[in-house]
C-alpha cells in the first residue's frame, strides 16, 4: 500500500478548511496557508452573507464542527415577492431540513482553531503562482482553495460555462439591526423586474440577530447605485438612500423596518463590488507531475444571487476528500476523477445562477415564478433545491423542462384535490 499522501492546501475559507479537516479525520497530513490569522479574519470587514443548507450542515455534524445548530439558529422558510403591478402576494416554501446563516468572522476563526487543536498547521504566508512549484516539492498534491485573481488566471476559463464576460449584478450586502423578523423565521427573496432582487437572510452575528440584506442590483437599473454609491462616504445619506429604494423595490422587506433602528450593526459591516460568475479547468500539471487542483472559489465562482457558494466549496472538498482517501494516489488520475464528480453539480448551479441572473428575465424563468406563486408544491420544490442546486439547473435549463415541472405539479395538484393522492 503506498503512503499516505501530504496534501498543501491554500486557503482557510470553506473550501480549504472542510477538506482539511475532512482528511484531517481520516489520518491524511495536510498543512494550510492563508494570508491571515483567525484574529484578523475576525476583526475584519464582512465577508458574506452565505446559508448553509442542510447537506453542508449535515457534513459539518460529521466533522465534529456544528457549533451553531440550525434548529436554533436556522430557518427553514423562503418567502417570495415579485413587485410588479398587480402580482400575487407573497409566496412561500418550505425547506425539509433547516438551513443556516452565520456571519463567517465568527465561523471561519472558529474552525482555523479547531484544526489546529487537532493537530493540524496552518502557515500564515502570501502565495502567488509562482510558489506552486516550491510547494510541489514538499506536498505531494497541491488545492488552491482560495478566490485570488491571479488563481483564476493560472487556471484559465471553461467557456462552455461561463457565458459571462462581466458581472450581470452590482452588489451591495449588510448586517442591518431594526428588521423585524419574520415569523417563522425566513429568507425573503423579493424581485424588482429589471432592476434586481433583494435577499433577507436573518443572519447570526458577533452582537445577535441581524439582517443581511443582499441587493443585487441590475448594472444600469435604479438600484445600482447601491453600489455605486460608498457608504462610508456618508453613513447616514446611505442609509436613508437604502431606505427609500426598499419603500419603491421591496416594499414587503421596507415595511418590517423600524427606521429609529434601522443602521449596520457595526461601522463598516457593508461589501459592495462585483462578482462576474465562471468555471475553471479543474487542475493543471507542475512541470515534475504534481497535480495543483482548482477548488472552491479557485475552481467555481457564483453570484451570490442564490447563496450556493460556501455549500459548492463543501461539496467539492467533500469530493476531493473521498477521492484522496480511497487510493492515496495523487496524479492526474486522481484529478480527472475528482473533475468528473463534481461537474454535474457545479454545472448545474452555473445553469441555474447564470439563467437567475440573466437580464432581461427570461420568460421561461417568469413563468416558472408565476406558477410557484400558485402551486405550492412547486415552490417546496424549488426552495428544497437549494439544498440540491443542480436540480434547479436541471429544472430552469429549457423552457420545455420548466413546463414539464408545472405540468407535473398541476397533476399532483389535482390529484390531490380528487382525493388520489393522501
Amino acid at each position: 500500500m503506498p503512503d499516505t499522501p501530504d496534501i498543501g492546501i491554500i486557503g482557510a475559507g470553506t473550501a480549504g478548511l472542510h477538506l482539511a479537516l475532512l482528511l484531517q479525520q481520516a489520518g491524511v497530513t495536510t498543512r494550510i496557508y492563508t494570508n491571515q490569522t483567525a484574529d484578523q479574519v475576525a476583526a475584519g470587514r464582512p465577508q458574506n452573507s452565505v446559508s448553509h443548507h442542510a447537506p453542508t450542515i449535515a457534513r459539518e455534524a460529521a466533522m465534529g464542527v456544528n457549533f451553531w445548530p440550525a434548529e436554533e439558529y436556522g430557518y427553514q422558510v423562503h418567502y417570495h415577492h415579485l413587485n410588479v403591478p398587480d402580482g400575487p402576494p407573497v409566496f412561500r416554501g418550505d425547506f425539509l431540513r433547516p438551513s443556516r446563516v452565520l456571519d463567517y468572522r465568527i465561523y471561519l476563526p472558529r474552525l482555523m482553531a479547531e484544526y489546529e487543536n487537532r493537530g493540524g498547521t496552518i502557515e500564515i504566508r502570501n502565495i502567488e503562482p509562482s510558489d506552486f512549484a516550491a510547494l510541489g516539492r514538499e506536498h505531494d498534491l497541491v488545492v488552491v482553495a482560495a478566490g485570488k485573481r491571479s488563481f483564476g488566471e493560472y487556471f484559465g476559463e471553461r467557456p462552455d460555462v461561463s457565458p459571462y464576460a462581466k458581472p450581470q449584478r452590482h452588489l451591495a450586502v449588510g448586517f442591518w439591526d431594526g428588521v423585524e423578523q419574520t415569523d417563522p423565521r425566513a429568507v425573503t427573496m423579493s424581485i424588482s423586474p429589471g432592476h434586481g432582487e433583494l435577499l433577507d437572510l436573518p443572519i447570526t452575528t458577533f452582537d445577535g440577530w441581524a439582517s443581511a440584506l443582499l441587493c443585487e442590483n441590475v448594472p444600469g437599473g435604479d438600484l445600482e447605485i447601491l453600489m455605486t454609491q460608498k457608504e462610508s462616504d456618508d453613513p447616514d445619506a446611505y442609509r436613508q438612500l437604502l431606505l427609500a429604494k426598499l419603500k419603491v423595490h421591496h416594499p414587503t422587506v421596507y415595511e418590517r423596518i423600524d427606521q429609529s433602528r434601522f443602521r449596520l450593526m457595526r461601522p463598516g459591516d457593508i461589501l459592495q463590488g462585483a462578482v462576474r460568475p465562471v468555471i475553471r479547468d479543474d487542475y493543471r500539471l507542475l512541470d515534475d507531475g504534481t497535480v495543483v487542483l482548482a477548488l472552491g472559489d479557485a475552481h467555481s465562482t457564483v453570484d451570490p444571487v442564490t447563496g450556493q457558494g460556501a455549500n459548492s466549496a463543501s461539496f467539492e472538498a467533500q469530493v476531493v476528500a473521498d477521492a484522496i482517501i480511497e487510493d492515496e494516489i495523487v496524479d492526474e488520475r486522481f484529478a480527472k476523477k475528482v473533475a468528473l464528480r463534481r461537474r454535474e453539480r457545479v454545472d448545474g448551479l452555473s445553469a441555474w445562477v447564470n439563467t437567475m441572473i440573466a437580464t432581461p428575465t427570461p420568460p421561461h424563468l417568469q413563468k416558472l415564478l408565476g406558477a410557484m406563486s400558485q402551486m405550492r408544491t412547486l415552490c417546496d420544490e424549488f426552495t428544497e433545491n437549494f439544498s440540491h442546486p443542480h436540480r434547479n439547473g436541471d429544472m430552469v435549463a429549457t423552457p420545455e423542462r420548466v413546463d414539464a415541472a408545472i405540468a407535473r405539479h398541476a397533476s399532483l395538484g389535482a390529484a390531490t384535490a380528487s382525493g388520489k393522492v393522501a
